[in-house]
């Protein structure tokens, strides 16, 4: 992508958290960084430049790492300035949908495009950040940010696959840390929160490979009585005057199953 003479170069379009980490480990890896970021960020090492298209100009790959509202505008205003061998990537959190609106976008002007879901936050890990990558673009973007340190996995499938992948998973992940933190809300209100900490902390650490399909099995097997345990922890936390936004939820999930009656395994296997 870059001459032997001339180093790498890669525009970074969002200077925030994430884009600034990322930008500074590109420096410190010897890469040419331009960035561009609409507050006017300074970020060390990176030539600032006055818009996507510039930026964009003479770069190997454009990581746009904005917001997933910003990032067809930012693709648009950034493509003018888009070399026909560089890679788009886009590391914005989003559904496949939108994954796959930006790659017909760069598809019709020639661009490669790579889907890309970083894995875990950025802060403390920059450019190492686990990545799942997939699109016409993601072998080469995969091959180039290794060479740079990075943590990526290349995964088969059209565009949007990375993208739902880490979305799905943040229904656990994301749903999993809101229980808790409305849990542990709970048990302050009702003087009992140390002895939760631990509890929560003694489940976790004894969790193998066994526990997940002992939790989605004995969700469905016993889901009316569960309904009705949840249905007690609102009235609980409404009690306590904690708002029981998850575990209002959580009631009405377990009455639904119990309504169905759905099978063991709901997938489409």
């Amino acid at each position: 992508m870059a001459s032997t003479t001339d180093p790498l170069r890669v525009a970074v379009l969002g200077l925030g958290e994430a884009g600034g980490e990322i930008a500074r480990d590109l420096v410190a890896a010897g890469v040419d960084v331009r960035g561009y970021d609409p507050l006017d960020i300074d970020v060390p090492g990176v030539t600032r430049c006055d818009s996507e298209a510039h930026a964009a100009t003479g770069a190997a790959v454009v990581l746009s790492v904005n917001s997933a509202s910003a990032a067809v505008a930012a693709l648009r205003a950034g493509l003018p300035g888009t070399s026909t061998t560089a890679i788009w990537a886009d590391l914005n959190t989003s559904g496949g949908r939108l994954k796959r609106e930006l790659a017909g976008i760069c598809a019709d002007a020639g661009v490669a495009f790579a889907d890309v879901a970083m894995m875990a936050p950025v802060p403390g890990k920059g450019l190492r950040v686990p990545m799942l990558v997939c699109g016409a673009g993601a072998a080469a973007f995969t091959d180039t940010v290794r060479g740079l340190g990075g943590d990526v996995e290349l995964l088969a499938g059209p565009p949007g696959s990375a993208a739902d992948r880490k979305l799905v998973r943040s229904v656990f992940f994301k749903g999993m840390t809101a229980a808790v933190v409305e849990a542990l809300q709970a048990a302050r209100a009702a003087g009992c929160e140390e002895w939760l900490r631990q509890n929560i902390s003694d489940e976790l650490a004894k969790a193998d490979a066994a526990t997940l399909d002992r939790l989605e099995h004995g969700t469905y097997k016993h889901a009316v009585r569960r309904a009705a345990e949840m249905r007690a922890a609102t009235d609980l936390l409404t009690d306590l005057g904690v708002p029981a936004r998850i575990s209002a939820a959580t009631a009405g999930l377990l009455t639904a199953l119990a309504t169905t009656g759905t099978p063991e395994r709901h997938d489409a296997r």
